[in-house]
């Protein structure tokens, strides 16, 4: 590794940052397999299963205001969650 002050302090900055990425990322695909079990699990149009879903969508819209995930990627997700609650 480069004994570059600023190079060390890149790579610490690079290291805390995944792990938060990595903490937000995590806490999606738990909300979304609870989600998800819910829905097989009851009626779709259930209210805990619009309560999860909204849940679902304000993780997600954090995770895009941090940078965690792209617009796009989040969109293509919440519109998939969607699609379960509508097939189900």
């Amino acid at each position: 590794m480069s004994k570059n002050l600023s190079a060390i302090k890149k790579h610490k900055v690079s290291l805390r940052n995944a792990h938060i990425n990595k903490v937000y990322k995590s806490v999606i695909k738990t909300r979304i397999k609870k989600y998800l079990l819910n829905i097989q699990k009851n009626d779709s149009n259930s209210i805990e299963s619009l309560t999860l879903l909204s849940q679902v969508y304000q993780i997600i819209d954090k995770s895009v205001k941090k940078g965690v995930l792209h617009k796009n990627k989040a969109a293509r997700k919440k519109s998939s969650l969607y699609k379960k609650i509508q097939v189900t």
